[in-house]
């Protein structure tokens, strides 16, 4: 692990908490409610989805609840490239209406890996949904239906981003600086 240190909070846990109920009401303004599937990218996503989730009772919203593990990382600070799965959800998409669940938009290729995927096994719909939109960083042509921030071209731990594993749990999102070597 490269040195670093953890810079400035970005997005408080307030913050975070005031967008993520904003986005539960606009996901059940635009969603039909019969057949949802709330698909989580995982690791990044465990902490965002299930807040999520937790919020749609309000809405009396009771969607089927899934996970997929998808690669581009690995343990560095940029995409290889090459997205792959390391672990497929087994639910049955025929017809139904997936929310795709991630922490970060950037690249591009995941997500949009993402919906061609749930599509060619029959998806009525794929929608996407991210914390976080680094729109200065896509390399495929790619925009979430719903974002919780736009963030600029830095690196960002917390509220389930990481740096090789570590800093998942931080209630907020803050930048990562890494010393010159």
């Amino acid at each position: 692990m490269r040195p670093h240190t953890i810079e400035r909070q970005l997005f408080s846990s307030e913050q975070i908490q005031t967008r993520v109920h904003s986005l539960i009401d606009e996901i059940a303004a635009n969603s039909d409610t019969e057949n949802l599937v709330m698909l989580g990218i995982l690791r990044g996503s465990f902490i965002f989805l299930a807040d999520l989730v937790r919020g749609f009772e309000q809405h009396k919203i009771h969607p089927r609840i899934d996970f997929i593990t998808l690669s581009s990382y690995g343990a560095g600070t940029e995409s290889s490239g090459t997205v792959t799965i390391t672990h497929d959800t087994d639910m049955d998409l025929a017809g139904a209406d997936v929310v795709v669940v991630d922490d970060i938009l950037d690249s591009g290729r995941t997500l949009a890996f993402a919906r061609e995927l749930f599509l060619e096994r029959g998806a009525r719909s794929v929608r996407t949904c991210v914390m976080l939109d680094k729109q200065t960083q896509r390399t495929v042509e790619m925009e979430a239906d719903y974002a919780g921030f736009p963030v600029d071209d830095v690196f960002v731990v917390g509220y389930g981003l990481d740096y090789d594993h570590y800093y998942r749990e931080l209630p907020y999102i803050a930048e990562v600086v890494f010393e010159e070597e």
